[in-house]
């Protein structure tokens, strides 16, 4: 069972964004940005593009609302979307605010946020959806 599982399952506490039969969307702990969000299938497959043509034009419609709503409340020229997949073997997309391509670079330091952060993160993406 992966870490995004036990997470799915409430296992491991998350700040949701929003949820649906097949899908989980909450704030990346780890952001490298304010308002990182990964969304996640609820099966698990470890390769993005493992996971069957239905379920992955179905995983683009659940993150697009969740998208513009992440646009609308934090401050960023567009959001970015990448499926990199080698940390946890569960396929995910982070959808990231960004200004430059940068904002996107993997390699640099996450942010440190405090739990009040995350929640008014979280609470402000809920209300924009």
């Amino acid at each position: 069972m992966t870490i995004f599982t036990k997470i799915i399952k409430g296992e491991i506490p998350s700040y949701k964004i929003a949820e649906n039969e097949h899908f989980y969307a909450f704030l990346d702990i780890f952001p490298l940005v304010k308002g990182h969000t990964l969304v996640v299938p609820k099966t698990e497959t470890d390769k993005f593009f493992d996971v069957s043509d239905a379920l992955l034009a179905e995983w683009l419609l659940f993150a697009k609302p969740i998208a513009h709503a992440i646009e609308k409340v934090i401050p960023c020229n567009r959001i970015g979307v990448s499926v990199v997949g080698l940390e946890v073997p569960h396929a995910h997309m982070h959808l990231i605010p960004i200004n430059s391509a940068d904002d996107m670079n993997f390699s640099r330091s996450k942010l440190k946020l405090s739990v009040e952060e995350f929640k008014e993160i979280q609470a402000q993406i809920i209300a924009a959806l």
